[in-house]
């Protein structure tokens, strides 16, 4: 079984597929009389085609056995899907450019102060997480359409994550 190394996440490294979502290195603009901070612009969110309209969700994940195995990908056609975690917990991000060529896979380690924006119709895992009952807003598209397509790898297709 082909293995798919682990990179860590940056803005350059995730760009192909989408944003990062990170206050690191983001202009911090001082609001609040000065009791909070506001980084404008992280992510594009794209939901409006065929009608739709913005999602505000919460998901609780939990961790799939190791070593974990990639066996279906998805990827939304009708806008963007952003991750943030609500716990400074690591998880993981796997991406690819076809989801039936496995030198297209790209696998990232997230901490737990980013989160992701796939970007319309880019090809994702569904949600990787390391610890049980990781929490995550999720912000995406609602509404007439089918939004959501799915390939299962099938056997001699599916790939594990290194160690």
């Amino acid at each position: 079984m082909k293995t798919i190394p682990i990179e860590p996440l940056t803005r350059e490294a995730f760009a192909p597929f989408g944003d990062v979502i990170d206050a690191a290195g983001a202009q911090a603009i001082p609001i609040n009389q000065g009791f909070a901070e506001r980084c404008n612009g992280l992510a594009t969110i794209d939901v409006a085609s065929e009608g739709g309209n913005l999602n505000v969700s919460l998901f609780t994940a939990q961790p799939r056995p190791s070593p974990v195995v990639i066996a279906l990908m998805e990827r939304h056609p009708l806008g963007s899907q952003l991750f943030a975690p609500m716990q400074d917990r690591p998880w993981l991000v796997v991406v690819c450019a076809n989801p039936r060529e496995a030198q297209s896979y790209r696998a990232f380690r997230a901490s737990g102060r980013q989160g992701v924006n796939y970007a319309r119709n880019v090809w994702h895992h569904p949600l990787l997480v390391l610890d049980p009952d990781s929490r995550f807003l999720v912000v995406d598209r609602m509404g007439p359409g089918n939004n959501l397509e799915e390939v299962e790898l099938g056997t001699a297709g599916q790939m594990a994550l290194a160690a």
